[in-house]
């Protein structure tokens, strides 16, 4: 048995290297509980959320299988990893926004609803009693100074704001994608930054899709709202995409 093996039974104890494996594990189940790969980008006015819709059994609901929630009107987030723990991690969001709202009055700002999982994040890291949510959120809203943002926040407690980013099972490839397109990322229009999220998507997973096969969210604007997309509107989108690799 390897030596290191004796410390990954507990979140709390840290190994002579400095790992903390059961950190390690937790990330690993967040990027391939669900299989899923998403893809959140912020252009010069809008911030897009992408990923697939996987229906795991033929005798659910299609509508009812959504890794896309809504937080606040203007904030939503696209939770990756294993589902339970998403639905929690949603849960607790929207408590925070709402107790937020009436104790100050006004909408808790994207920013402040990350660093705020993110600190709840961090504490599930201290105890051996407690473990880490395996999930990844990506977290866009409409900022009242900056409009649209795009955050992540991942279960040791670590968020930041990306211009893009990824999460999910091919999250390494889709960051290399978007990389390539770092310099033309924050003028994109509205219709630029949903079709790039798009192909982004569709790159990395090496397939097409059909208009009930992802699922897609934005918001535009610094008075816009969060939504998703119907299907006949990702329709288009794919119709434009298609279109523009044929010319």
């Amino acid at each position: 048995m390897s030596r290191d093996s004796n410390y990954d039974h507990h979140i709390s104890i840290f190994s002579p290297q400095g790992r903390l494996y059961q950190m390690e594990y937790a990330f690993k189940a967040a990027s391939s509980a669900s299989g899923l790969t998403g893809i959140a980008l912020r252009g010069s006015d809008t911030a897009v959320v992408v990923t697939q819709r996987k229906v795991p059994d033929r005798l659910i609901v299609p509508d009812s299988v959504s890794h896309v929630f809504n937080i606040t009107p203007k904030i939503g987030v696209l939770a990756t990893g294993m589902i339970a723990d998403c639905h929690s991690a949603v849960q607790r969001m929207r408590y925070e926004a709402a107790d937020f709202e009436f104790k100050y009055g006004y909408a808790i700002p994207p920013s402040v609803l990350a660093k705020r999982m993110a600190d709840l994040a961090q504490v599930n890291t201290q105890s051996a009693s407690m473990r880490p949510l395996a999930c990844v959120l990506l977290i866009v809203g409409v900022d009242e100074e900056s409009g649209p943002t795009v955050l992540k926040v991942d279960p040791a407690g670590h968020y930041l704001p990306f211009k893009g980013t990824a999460s999910g099972a091919k999250e390494q490839e889709a960051t290399n994608f978007l990389e390539k397109r770092v310099e033309r990322i924050e003028s994109y229009t509205f219709e630029e930054t949903v079709r790039t999220a798009i192909v982004c998507l569709g790159s990395v997973l090496g397939s097409d899709f059909r208009g009930n096969e992802i699922e897609v969210a934005c918001v535009q604007g610094k008075e816009g709202r969060f939504r998703c997309l119907t299907e006949e509107e990702i329709e288009e989108h794919l119709n434009a995409i298609a279109d523009d690799a044929d010319a």
